[in-house]
């Protein structure tokens, strides 16, 4: 297990990818800071993130290697964990693993006292509205998941640095996007960070039986992230669609 506080969206993704590269069971929980947008692998950087806005409110931008759509990477609302895992460890229908992986995110939820549980390919929703939304990739004979977890959720502000339509960016649009999601805060009130985590590392110990030790990146893993991190910062990899 890896408790690694906040990192730019850069050295996130290439930690990321680094551990996936290594294969080594890991589960990683961390934040962004700054704020920031992560892009599926299929998207376009200009069709789908309001560029401009990005810089005027100092938002990092990022494509990621796994699919999916665009997120707002809230530095304050939100926690990002990954799970890097060889192939055999998880189902091998893509359903199957999300199912599988998001039902123990669900279950550290329900520690909280949050009733939540899988729904769709691979959101976690509370009474209907979403709470989590995650991304997979398989490569190297590994898996890496990654995903969201709300602590709390500002419509307003995330429909500002994305591409969506003015329907959605009336007041009408807004208010009904806020009533499809919903967040830790708004459903329990503050919750101690460290109390979140341990949740959740219960929630993989009750429905996967894994087990967690607090580690850190090896040498190897470190001078791979510094390596990827590159391929992150770059124009190159960020617009390549």
């Amino acid at each position: 297990m890896l408790i690694h506080g906040t990192g730019d969206a850069f050295t996130n993704m290439a930690i990321d990818e680094a551990l996936l590269i290594s294969g080594k069971p890991t589960l990683r929980l961390y934040r962004w800071k700054p704020s920031a947008i992560s892009i599926g692998y299929f998207q376009s950087m200009e069709e789908e993130v309001n560029l401009e806005e990005c810089t005027r409110q100092g938002i990092d931008v990022v494509r990621r290697i796994t699919g999916g759509g665009a997120v707002y990477h809230d530095e304050r609302g939100e926690i990002t964990y990954s799970l890097v895992c060889p192939q055999q460890m998880v189902p091998v229908r893509i359903l199957d693993s999300y199912r599988l992986i998001c039902t123990s995110l669900a279950g550290g939820l329900g520690v909280l006292g949050i009733e939540a549980h899988h729904a769709g390919i691979n959101d976690i929703v509370v009474n209907g509205k979403k709470i989590s939304g995650s991304a997979q990739t398989r490569r190297y004979g590994n898996v890496l998941q990654h995903g969201t977890i709300l602590i709390s959720v500002d419509v307003k502000k995330m429909f500002s640095l994305l591409k969506v339509g003015p329907e959605k960016i009336s007041d009408k649009g807004i208010a009904s996007a806020e009533e499809r999601v919903t967040s830790i805060e708004r459903e329990v009130g503050s919750v101690d960070e460290r109390e979140l985590m341990e949740a959740l590392l219960r929630g993989f110990q009750d429905v996967m039986g894994l087990s967690f030790h607090e580690g850190a990146l090896d040498t190897k893993e470190r001078e791979m992230a510094e390596e990827v991190r590159k391929k992150y910062v770059s124009r190159e990899w960020n617009f390549k669609r």
